[in-house]
């Protein structure tokens, strides 16, 4: 059987990591990948922190929001991220490794575990930000949330920084 692995990727330069590491799976197996991005004002490359409904912005009092401006804001972010997935479809498309790709709005977790439920993935390959106490407690854990929620295996990989904080 040839796994389906889903590989939640974002804007951060760790991500070239996890999705190298997803090649390298489905070449070795001869599996197929399909990457997922999740469109959230929780990913820190996002315009705006907001609220994880799309349809209510939070700002502090005082603050004042041009809303065209996020708009716009948005669109490239939206965009850029688009521009991402197709890239790395087209790598490991190139390497002979069929891959499709989707950008989903919502939260991270939850879009990551539902994809994967709907497209029958096998094995999720994510990341690991290294948060945690209050920081986790406040902004939550993707990766924690996934593997508590996913119906397949969940590969978590930790950039070298988190390892070498948590041997110090």
């Amino acid at each position: 059987m040839h796994p389906k692995i889903l590989v939640a990727i974002d804007n951060s330069a760790f991500s070239r990591d996890i999705f190298q590491e997803a090649l390298d799976l489905a070449k070795a197996s001869q599996g197929c990948l399909f990457l997922v991005h999740s469109l959230s004002g929780e990913e820190e490359s996002s315009p705006l922190p907001m609220q994880r409904r799309l349809d209510s912005i939070y700002w502090a009092p005082g603050t004042e929001i041009n809303l065209d401006a996020w708009k716009d804001e948005w669109h490239r972010y939206e965009g850029d991220s688009l521009d991402h997935l197709r890239h790395l479809a087209g790598k490991a498309n190139a390497m002979g490794i069929k891959t499709e790709f989707r950008q989903l709005i919502g939260s991270p977790g939850r879009v990551i575990c539902k994809a994967a439920q709907q497209w029958g993935a096998t094995m999720i390959v994510m990341g690991h930000r290294g948060r945690s106490g209050l920081s986790e407690l406040v902004m939550g854990s993707v990766s924690n949330y996934v593997m508590h929620h996913a119906l397949c295996s969940v590969l978590v990989l930790k950039p070298e920084e988190v390892i070498r904080s948590s041997l110090a």
